[in-house]
C-alpha cells in the first residue's frame, strides 16, 4: 500500500473508531421504554456514515454489516420494535458492533477485512441477511412497443418529479492521469473557501468574498474543463450564491455561511467519490440545491428545467436561518498571493529522499568511525616510532660511539705513512686505516651500517606518519564538508516537507464553531503564528489532539453568557492558539479566558470513579489533579453529551504527543482561564541523541529532554518508599537505575561516584544514573520492525559505526510503567500479624498460646484489569465483602502474582496488553498447580464468539460489563464457596 494511500485508511481508520465506540455506548437507549427520537437518530447517523466511508475506502463487508445496523436504528425511528428487543435483536446489536471491532483491527494490521469473522457472524444471525430471491426467468420475452413507450413515460414522469440532481449533466469519462492533479488543485481551491467563509462571519471583509468567488469560480470552470460536469454544476449553483454576498444582496449570516460550508462537504464528497451510493448523493445534493434556491433562485433557463423541490428542504432551508450562537474570527493577515514556480511531487517520494539522507547520516557516522579508528592505529604508530627512535639512540651510544673512543686510544696516529697506506688501501690492504685517526677517516664495516640503516628507516618512519597525519586531518576536513552538506541536504528536504500549521487551522476553526454552536456558547477565535512550518506527517498527528483541545476549551473552559455577565466578563469566550518556532521544536499554546479548572470538581470526580482515597485527595496538589486530568476515562462533565462527559479527550491527547516525542503542560489560573502548551519536534526522521552505556550495552537519549549530565555520590541517594529520591538543585528527582530497571549486570560507582543524566520525563523531572555517558550526535530512528511493535520502551533503534544496534529509551514510558520488583508488595494477615504491636510478647512467650486467635486463610481473588478504575472499583467491592484481593495490569503481571502467592479465584478482563485473557487462561491450564484454579471473565465483549472461545479456553463465569454487585458477588460465591481454608497454591 503507497503512503497517501495508506494515510487515507489512517483517517478512515480513526473516523470509524470514533463512531464504534459511539455506538458501543449509546446503543444501550434501545432499550428504554420511550427512547428520544435525537438519540434514535444520532445512532442511525453514526451506523450510515459507517456504511457510506467502509465503502467509498473498498470495504463491502464492513460496509454491509454497518447497513445492517443502521437498518435496525432507521426502523426504531418509525416504527416499535417490540417487546422482545432482550432476544436476538439485543445480540446482533452487539455481537455487530464487536465484528466491526474486530474488523477494523485487522484492516489496520493487515489491510484486509476479517472474512471469516464476518462469515460467521452471518451465518449466526440468518434472519438479518435473507437470501436474495432469484430473478423471474421470462425467456426471450421481447418488448414491445407499448411497452418501450410506456417505459418512456414513466422516465419522463421521474424527470419532472422537481429533482434538482436529476437536471445536473452526467460526467465524462476522465481518466485516473487527470484526476491525479486535478482532485489536490481542487482540495486546495475548497480550502481556501473554507477559509474564506470562517473569516467572513462577524467580519463582512469585501477583499476575503472576492477571494472566495475567485476560488468556486476556478473550482467551477476546472471540473468542467476536465469532464467532472456534475460537479461544476454544483459548484454553478455555489458561485451564484457567492456572487450574490459580493454583490451585497444578501449578508453573509450564519445561515448562509453554514450553507456554504454544507456545500463545500457536498463538494469534497462529491470529488472523491465518498458518497455510499447515488441515493445517498441525490438526497444530500437536492437538498443542498434546494436550501440555495431559498437565498439565491435559479436563473430564466434553469428554472424551465428544474422545479422547486419539495418542502422538506424548504423547511431545513428555514430552520437553518434561524440565528444560532456563532463563533467569530478576528481576521488574519492573509497569505502571500504571489504565485510561485512549482511542482507537485508526491509525499512518497519526499519520504523515500528524506530516508535516503538518513543513510547519509548513517554513513557519515560510520565514515567518522572508520576515521577514529585510523587515528588510534596512527597513535600506535606514533608510539611505536618513538620506541624505535629510542632503541637507535641507544644502540648508536652504546657501541657505536664506544668504538670510535676505544680505536682511538689503541693506535697512534704516523703521518709519514699516509701516502703509502692510501695506495695499499686501494689495493685492499686494511694495514691503511692503521694510519689515520677516527676523526681524520671514518670507517664503515656492517656494524656501522645497521647502525645507519635503523637510522634511516626511523626517519623513515617518521616521514611516513607525518604524512599520514596530514592526510587524517584533510580526511576529516572533508567529513566536514560531507557533514555540512548532508546537513544542508537535510534541511532542504526537511523544508520541503514542511506546511504552515495554517492549513490546520481551518479545521480548528471549523471546530471550535460547531462546538459553540453545539454548546449554545458565544466563542472569539483568536489565531496567530499561521506561517509557522511543522513536519506534514506531524501536522497530521497533531490534528486530532489539537481538535480535542479547543473542544474541551469550548465544553469545559468557557463558561455560558450569564455565568460570564456574572463574573465581569465580556459574554463571548475567546480562544486563542499560538504557533511559534524555538530552536528545534515548535511550541503551540491553545488557551480560553473562561473559569479555569475546578479542582474541587476533579478532586470528587477522581474519588468517584475510585482513582484515589478521600484522604489521599486530601493531600494532593494543584500539580497532581492537573497530571490526573489525563488519566485514560477521566471527566468531569456531570452528564454525557455530543463534546463532553465520553472521557475521551487529554488522554488521548497525550499518547499522540508522546508518539511524536512530544510534551504537553497545563497552566491554570481560577477564574481567568486554562492554557495548554504542547511542544513538539520539527521532524521525526533525524533528531539529536545523547548515547550513554550501562554494562555492555549501549543506548540512545533524545537530547531534547537532557537537562544536565552530573556526578552523584551514591550516600546522596535515599531509598524513601521503594523509590530513590536525590535533590538536584533544591529539586527533588527521582532516581532510575538503569542496570536495575533493564536487569543489567550491577553498576558499581567509580571514585565513589555515579554518573547520572537529569533530564523531563513527562511532566517531572527523572535522574537516569548509567555506568558512561558516550557523547551526542544526529540519529536516524529506524523502528523495531512488525514482531517487535509492541516493545513500548524502545519506540527505535539506530545503527552504531560498527554495524550493530543502539536502542532508543522512551522515557515518558520508563517513568510510567514502574518495575515490578519497585511495587509494594501486599502482607498476608499472618505477616501483619507477625510485626503488629504486641507481636514482642508473643515472641517472648509473654501471651500463651492458647490465648492467641488462629488466622484462618482469607479468600484470595486476583483481579486482572488494563483498566484501573475496573481494576479500583471491583476490588474495593470485593474487600467491602471479605475477599482479599491482588490487582494486575494485565495477564502477565497476573500470572505472576499467581505462581509467586496462589489464589482461590482469577477474575480477567479479555483484551489487555502484553497477555490477553485468553492466553492466560490457556497458561493457567498448562501447570498442575494453577490448573485446579476457576477463572471468572469480565469484559465488555458480549459477543457469542468472545463467550464460546473463553469457554472453550477454561472460563468458569463470564460476565458483561457493566457488572453488577450482586451478580458479581453471587457469581464468586458459586465459584469458590463461602469459605475457603486453603487456596489452591500456598499464598506467601
Amino acid at each position: 500500500m503507497s503512503l497517501p494511500d495508506r494515510e487515507a485508511v489512517e483517517i478512515f481508520l480513526q473516523e470509524a473508531s470514533e463512531r464504534l465506540q459511539y455506538l458501543r455506548e449509546y446503543v444501550s437507549v434501545l432499550q428504554e421504554v420511550e427512547p428520544r427520537r435525537e438519540d434514535l437518530e444520532r445512532l442511525y447517523i453514526a451506523a450510515h456514515n459507517l456504511t457510506g466511508t467502509s465503502a467509498s475506502y473498498g470495504y463491502p463487508r464492513f460496509s454491509e454489516i454497518s447497513a445492517k445496523l443502521a437498518h435496525v436504528f432507521q426502523y426504531a425511528l418509525n416504527a416499535t420494535l417490540g417487546d422482545d428487543l432482550h432476544g436476538p435483536l439485543t445480540e446482533f446489536l452487539s455481537d455487530g458492533i464487536s465484528v466491526l471491532e474486530t474488523d477494523l483491527l485487522e484492516i489496520s494490521d493487515t489491510g484486509e477485512e476479517s472474512v471469516e469473522d464476518i462469515a460467521a457472524f452471518k451465518e449466526r444471525y440468518r434472519f438479518a441477511f435473507p437470501a436474495e430471491p432469484a430473478p423471474l426467468n421470462y425467456g426471450q420475452q421481447r418488448i414491445t412497443e407499448e411497452a418501450i413507450e410506456q417505459h418512456a413515460q414513466e422516465a419522463h414522469e421521474e424527470e419532472s418529479t422537481g429533482s434538482y440532481f436529476d437536471a445536473l449533466p452526467a460526467d465524462d469519462e476522465v481518466s485516473s492521469e487527470i484526476l491525479e492533479f486535478f482532485q489536490p488543485e481542487a482540495d486546495e481551491h475548497l480550502q481556501v473557501v473554507s477559509d474564506c467563509l470562517i473569516s467572513l462571519e462577524g467580519n463582512n471583509n469585501p477583499e476575503e468574498i472576492n477571494r472566495l468567488f475567485r476560488a468556486i469560480h476556478t473550482v467551477k470552470g476546472s471540473a468542467a474543463q476536465v469532464g467532472l460536469k456534475r460537479l461544476g454544476a454544483i459548484a454553478h449553483r455555489v458561485e451564484d450564491l457567492i456572487g450574490r454576498l459580493r454583490d451585497a444582496e444578501i449578508e453573509p449570516s450564519a445561515a448562509v455561511v453554514d450553507l456554504c460550508l454544507a456545500s463545500v462537504d457536498v463538494l469534497k464528497k462529491t470529488l472523491h467519490h465518498q458518497w455510499a451510493d447515488e441515493s445517498e448523493m441525490r438526497a444530500e445534493v437536492d437538498s443542498l440545491l434546494g436550501r440555495i434556491a431559498e437565498f439565491a433562485p435559479p436563473e430564466e433557463e434553469e428554472l424551465e428545467a428544474t422545479q422547486p423541490v419539495v418542502e422538506e428542504a424548504k423547511t431545513a432551508a428555514n430552520g437553518s436561518a434561524a440565528q444560532a450562537p456563532a463563533m467569530t474570527r478576528k481576521p488574519g493577515k492573509p497569505p502571500a498571493g504571489a504565485a510561485a514556480k512549482s511542482v507537485r511531487i508526491a509525499l512518497e517520494r519526499l519520504d523515500r529522499m528524506m530516508n535516503t539522507v538518513g543513510e547519509l547520516v548513517i554513513n557519515r557516522t560510520r565514515m567518522v568511525g572508520r576515521v577514529a579508528e585510523l587515528e588510534k592505529l596512527v597513535d600506535t604508530l606514533g608510539f611505536s616510532k618513538e620506541r624505535l627512535q629510542g632503541k637507535v639512540s641507544e644502540f648508536q651510544e652504546k657501541y657505536e660511539f664506544n668504538r670510535i673512543s676505544n680505536s682511538r686510544a689503541s693506535t697512534p696516529w704516523n703521518p709519514n705513512t699516509t701516502p703509502q697506506r692510501l695506495t695499499s688501501a686501494a689495493a685492499g690492504d686494511t694495514s691503511f686505516w692503521s694510519d689515520f685517526s677516527e676523526l681524520e677517516m671514518d670507517r664503515y664495516d656492517d656494524f656501522n651500517i645497521l647502525s645507519r640503516s635503523m637510522a634511516e628507516i626511523s626517519a623513515d618512519v617518521n616521514e611516513v606518519l607525518t604524512q599520514l597525519e596530514g592526510f587524517i586531518g584533510r580526511v576529516e576536513g572533508d567529513i566536514d564538508e560531507f557533514t555540512k552538506l548532508a546537513h544542508h541536504l537535510q534541511d532542504e528536504f526537511t523544508a520541503a516537507r514542511m506546511v504552515p500549521i495554517g492549513t490546520l487551522y481551518s479545521r480548528l476553526s471549523r471546530a471550535v464553531r460547531d462546538a459553540a454552536t453545539s454548546a449554545g456558547k458565544q466563542i472569539e477565535l483568536d489565531l496567530t503564528g499561521n506561517e509557522t512550518e511543522l513536519d506534514n506527517n506531524i501536522i497530521q498527528q497533531l490534528s486530532d489532539p489539537l481538535v480535542h483541545l479547543v473542544r474541551n476549551s469550548v465544553a469545559h473552559g468557557i463558561e455560558h453568557a450569564d455565568a460570564r455577565r456574572a463574573a465581569g466578563k465580556s459574554e463571548a469566550g475567546k480562544v486563542s492558539l499560538r504557533a511559534y518556532h524555538r530552536g528545534n521544536h515548535i511550541y503551540i499554546e491553545v488557551e480560553d479566558d473562561g473559569g479555569g479548572i475546578d479542582y474541587d470538581r476533579v478532586k470528587q470526580s477522581a474519588i468517584e470513579r475510585g482513582l484515589v482515597s478521600p484522604e489521599t485527595a486530601d493531600r494532593l496538589t494543584d500539580r497532581d489533579f492537573r497530571e490526573m486530568l489525563f488519566h485514560p476515562g477521566f471527566s468531569t462533565a456531570p452528564a454525557k453529551t455530543e463534546l463532553a462527559g465520553r472521557g475521551v479527550g487529554l488522554d488521548v491527547v497525550r499518547a499522540n504527543l508522546n508518539m511524536l516525542n512530544g510534551e504537553i503542560d497545563i497552566q491554570s489560573t481560577r477564574g481567568h482561564g486554562t492554557k495548554f502548551t504542547l511542544k513538539v519536534p520539527l521532524t521525526l526522521i533525524i533528531s539529536p541523541a545523547l548515547f550513554v552505556r550501562c554494562g555492555g550495552t549501549s543506548f540512545a537519549l533524545p537530547l531534547a529532554v537532557v537537562e544536565e549530565i552530573r556526578r552523584l555520590r551514591a550516600d546522596e541517594i535515599e531509598d524513601v518508599g521503594g523509590k530513590l529520591l536525590t535533590k538536584v538543585r533544591d529539586v527533588v528527582t527521582e532516581v532510575i537505575r538503569l542496570d536495575s530497571y533493564l536487569g543489567l549486570p550491577p553498576l558499581e560507582p567509580i571514585n565513589g561516584y555515579f554518573r547520572m543524566v537529569v533530564a523531563n520525563a513527562g511532566s517531572r523531572q527523572i535522574g537516569l544514573v548509567v555506568e558512561e555517558v558516550i557523547g551526542k550526535d544526529e540519529i536516524v530512528i529506524k523502528n523495531l520492525g512488525e514482531y517487535l511493535r509492541r516493545v513500548k520502551l524502545f519506540p527505535g533503534t539506530t545503527i552504531a559505526p560498527d554495524g550493530s544496534l543502539i536502542l532508543l529509551i522512551d522515557l515518558n514510558r520508563m517513568v510510567a510503567t514502574e518495575p515490578g520488583e519497585r511495587r509494594a508488595l501486599q502482607a498476608t494477615p499472618t505477616a501483619a500479624r507477625i510485626f503488629a504491636p504486641g507481636s514482642a510478647a508473643v515472641a517472648r512467650g509473654t501471651i500463651p498460646a492458647e490465648a492467641i486467635d488462629r488466622v484462618e486463610h482469607e479468600r484470595v481473588i486476583v483481579v486482572a484489569d488494563d483498566s484501573i478504575s475496573v481494576r479500583k472499583f471491583v476490588g474495593r467491592m470485593l474487600e467491602k465483602n471479605g475477599y482479599r484481593v491482588k490487582l494486575a495490569a494485565d495477564g502477565l503481571e497476573a500470572a505472576e502474582l499467581v505462581a509467586q502467592h496462589g489464589c482461590h479465584l482469577v477474575i480477567t478482563d479479555l483484551e489487555m496488553p502484553r497477555m490477553t485473557g485468553y492466553e492466560l487462561m490457556v497458561q493457567l491450564r498448562q501447570s498442575p498447580t494453577t490448573r485446579r484454579i476457576p477463572v471468572m471473565v469480565v469484559t465488555s465483549r458480549a459477543g457469542a464468539k468472545h463467550r464460546d472461545r473463553a469457554i472453550k479456553e477454561g472460563a468458569a463465569a463470564f460476565l458483561t460489563k457493566p457488572v453488577q454487585e450482586d451478580q458479581l458477588l453471587a457469581a464468586v460465591e458459586q465459584l469458590i464457596g463461602t469459605e475457603a481454608t486453603h487456596p489452591v497454591v500456598p499464598v506467601a
